[in-house]
Parts: C-alpha cells; sequence; structure tokens
C-alpha cells in the first residue's frame, strides 16, 4: 500500500496501517532522537513519545508537508520537551566510567563511536544546536523558533560547539592513543 493510503487508513484508525506507518519511520524516529538525547535510554523513551503523540495527532494530519517531515517535527519537538522535562526533576548523578572497547574495530566505527562520546560532552544547548543545524539541517531561524532563542544565539553557539567538539575529538585521540600505547 502507498503512503497516501496508508495514512488514510491509519487516520480511520486501522491497526495494520499503523503498524506499516511505525515499521517503515521507526528507525528515522529514533535516530534523531538519539542524537538528541545523547542516551540510548533516554532515546527509547523520547521515541515512544514522539510515536504516541504522532498518533494522537494523526487525525489532524491534513498533508500540507511531508508526513515524514510532520513526523520529524514531532520527534525533535518530543526530544527537547523530553529533555526540559528531565533537566527539571533529575538530579545531578554520578557518570558511569565508559567502557573500554578492546575489540580491534576499524577506524570509522572508531571515529563514529569518538564523535558520539564527544558530543555527548557537549552541554546540552550546544549538542542540541550542533544536531539541528549539522545533522538534521535545521537552519538557524527554525532553531530559534524550535528552542526559543534567536537565530544569531544559534550562530554563536554552533560556532563554540565546533571549537569545543574539535577539542574534546583532539583529547579524545590522544586518549584512544594512550590506550593502545598500554595494550601492547
Amino acid at each position: 500500500m502507498n503512503e497516501a493510503d496508508c495514512i488514510r487508513r491509519a487516520q480511520q484508525g486501522d491497526a495494520a496501517a499503523i503498524r506499516d506507518l511505525y515499521r517503515r519511520y521507526a528507525p528515522r524516529v529514533h535516530a534523531v532522537v538519539r542524537r538528541l538525547a545523547g542516551d540510548d535510554a533516554l532515546a527509547e523513551d523520547w521515541a515512544q513519545d514522539a510515536w504516541v503523540r504522532a498518533f494522537r495527532a494523526l487525525p489532524a494530519f491534513r498533508g500540507d508537508a511531508r508526513f515524514s517531515t510532520w513526523l520529524h517535527r514531532i520527534a525533535v519537538n518530543s526530544a527537547l520537551h523530553g529533555r526540559r522535562w528531565r533537566d527539571r526533576r533529575v538530579s545531578r548523578e554520578d557518570p558511569l566510567l565508559p567502557e573500554r572497547d578492546h575489540s580491534g574495530r576499524n577506524d570509522h566505527v572508531v571515529l563514529r563511536i569518538s564523535l558520539q562520546r564527544a558530543l555527548d560532552e557537549l552541554p546540552e544547548g550546544m549538542r542540541q544546536i550542533v544536531v539541528l543545524h549539522d545533522v538534521e539541517g535545521y537552519t538557524h531561524e527554525e532553531i530559534g523558533e524550535l528552542l526559543g532563542i534567536a537565530a544569531g544565539t544559534s550562530k554563536s553557539q554552533l560556532f563554540k560547539a565546533r571549537a569545543r567538539l574539535r577539542g574534546l575529538l583532539q583529547a579524545g585521540q590522544s586518549a584512544v592513543i594512550q590506550e593502545e600505547a598500554c595494550r601492547i
């Protein structure tokens, strides 16, 4: 069944159509939420929240935008809402030490892990802006609307975040080199 028929049937409460939409878009929703969450467990919760919101709002979907765009916006908003809720309610916790990777994976995987760790170490506001701009492709004006900040603030924070990411990645490379030396 094509997407338009699937959406129409899902709007009418067809369980099979709802499952089909979920299967089609679950990886994309989880990916965007994971990048904003910085944590797998939070990403699972926030992705589930995004789906609940999407299915509740589905009858009001008019088709003015592509379904994937509409759903993406719901996922981003759910993650941002989840972050605000968590920040208000969760006390400071001591972070767990990251596990050492002894598997000898290739450089591409190591780079991806290093980048994710560096993103996770950024302050929340900086990480949100980097993910929304550099990964998701939002403009500074759109980021300003989503986060309730000025477009200029978004630009400034992106500049600072990229500089901090470079420093974190350089420090991470030094740590990997030291770990490798200790293994020898």
